[in-house]
């Protein structure tokens, strides 16, 4: 026991190392072929018209930037302000943006959803009118596919009755709850301080409401925690019973967000003790009845996520995992990232010149890349890794030269017994499922061709 304690542990220190987390391929430090305008709406146009052939329709995600407070470890673009009043004219921008795609796309016909997500920041800073006038904004001008999905992200400390009555009102039935953990201490040091009775009271008022998937978000490797406090936070968790859980790692990266240097590296669990936190939530969760899904997710059996996973529907974009692809998938407000599977683009990331761009009748672009075709064979074999835990490259449309040295790249990890390969195979085995990003790191042909001088990706364990 005491061995096989010893080499996990040293499986650990040798992986944990600075990589991305693949929520997109090519990662975003890499894009370096911008479109102009007119091949991000042409490509959005193409992406469309492929979709509607299958009765399918696009994605759309709306950032609200607005929170009451800095939770300090945060990596998502915010705007701190207790000024409600900023809110409304933000709608307004967003609604105006809306409508520049629909002229430039010059559609005879309202383009389709089948799904929109409000994240952020914190999309329930909106009151209850303006949460309305967003979505029925929206709405006017959109013909939603029969099983569209409306999902948004939530605070449980601020989220009130009116808001929920009037989300599902519009038609939302997905919440998601930022919990990260129950542990008075750790609260205080990430500044995010909610009670489990909070979270309680907020999860039965959706449920009454009509919401039929909830989901809680958690962290592990935040400071201070220890395997007693985690335990503690899963063991509320088990309590209040949600459908989804999404329990990430989290990424210090304070030479991006400066809000994290309210803490330092010695209040930090280090990396094996890191991924101990993990295999302790998870080991909890799977006797509770919850199901592991792809690298950092879980479900019960009755929820959706947990039938794409075992239907092989699974897809994971900027949102993290979701249970299916829609393409194209769009993005509205500031610092909005957007996808046509053949084009990325992100809104600008300063929210007053997001604001100047749509005042100026422009769509807000910031930057953006055109995947080339390995690019985008590349992108489907490091998707299929992330949800499926196995590739193969057997079919021509799925192969280019550069995979021809993957078994070299993967030979450690083959002998480590993280996966298994053959000449045009990779699956990642049971043990190999902590070193995910690592595995998609050697299908990474730009971090393989050029690695960064300086550090820019949070560590993968």
């Amino acid at each position: 026991m005491q061995a096989t304690i010893s080499a996990a542990s040293e499986l650990l220190k040798k992986y944990d190392v600075p990589g991305p987390r693949y929520t997109s391929y090519p990662t975003i430090v890499y894009w370096d072929d911008n479109p102009t305008v007119e091949d991000w709406t042409a490509s959005v146009a193409q992406a469309l018209d492929e979709t509607e052939r299958v009765a399918g329709g696009a994605g759309l995600y709306i950032h609200i930037p607005f929170c009451r407070s800095l939770c300090t470890y945060c990596g998502c673009n915010t705007r701190i302000t207790r000024h409600t009043e900023a809110s409304k004219p933000y709608v307004e921008t967003v609604l105006k943006e809306w409508s520049l795609y629909r002229r430039k796309l010059e559609r005879q016909h309202p383009i389709p959803l089948t799904e929109i997500h409000l994240g952020g920041g914190t999309p329930t800073f909106l009151p209850p009118d303006e949460l309305a006038q967003l979505i029925e904004g929206i709405l006017s001008h959109a013909l939603l596919t029969p099983d569209a999905e409306f999902s948004i992200e939530a605070d449980p400390r601020t989220t009130t009755k009116e808001q929920l009555l009037m989300l599902a009102r519009l038609g939302f039935r997905r919440l998601s709850l930022g919990i990260q953990d129950f542990d008075a201490r750790v609260q205080d040091i990430v500044n995010r301080i909610q009670t489990e009775e909070q979270v309680r009271a907020v999860t039965m008022e959706a449920r009454a409401a009509g919401f039929t998937s909830i989901n809680y978000d958690l962290i592990y490797g935040l400071p201070f925690q220890t395997l007693k406090s985690v335990e503690q936070t899963i063991e509320a968790v088990r309590r209040l019973r949600p459908d989804r859980i999404a329990f990430y790692a989290y990424a210090h990266v304070p030479w991006i967000k400066p809000g994290q240097r309210r803490f330092t590296e010695m209040d930090l669990p280090s990396g094996e003790e890191k991924r101990a936190l993990y295999e302790l939530g998870r080991a909890l969760l799977e006797e509770a009845g919850y199901r592991e899904i792809g690298m950092d997710h879980f479900a019960l059996e009755t929820d959706s996520l947990w039938r794409a996973s075992a239907e092989g529907t699974l897809h994971r974009n900027f949102m993290g995992y979701i249970t299916r692809q829609s393409a194209p998938l769009i993005g509205l407000g500031v610092s909005s990232i957007s996808d046509s599977w053949s084009v990325f683009t992100q809104n600008e990331k300063k929210l007053e010149d997001y604001v100047a761009r749509i005042k100026r009748d422009e769509l807000p672009i910031f930057r953006g890349h055109q995947l080339t075709k390995e690019d985008r064979i590349l992108r489907r074999h490091i998707l299929n890794l992330m949800t499926r835990f196995e590739t193969s490259w057997e079919s021509r449309e799925l192969y280019v030269p550069f995979l021809e040295t993957v078994n070299e790249r993967l030979a450690e990890m083959r002998r480590d017994g993280l996966v298994k390969l053959s000449d045009k195979r990779c699956e990642v085995t049971a043990d190999g499922r902590p070193f995910l990003r690592n595995v998609c790191m050697a299908f990474d042909a730009r971090l393989v061709r050029k690695v960064p001088a300086t550090q820019i990706f949070s560590r993968t364990i």
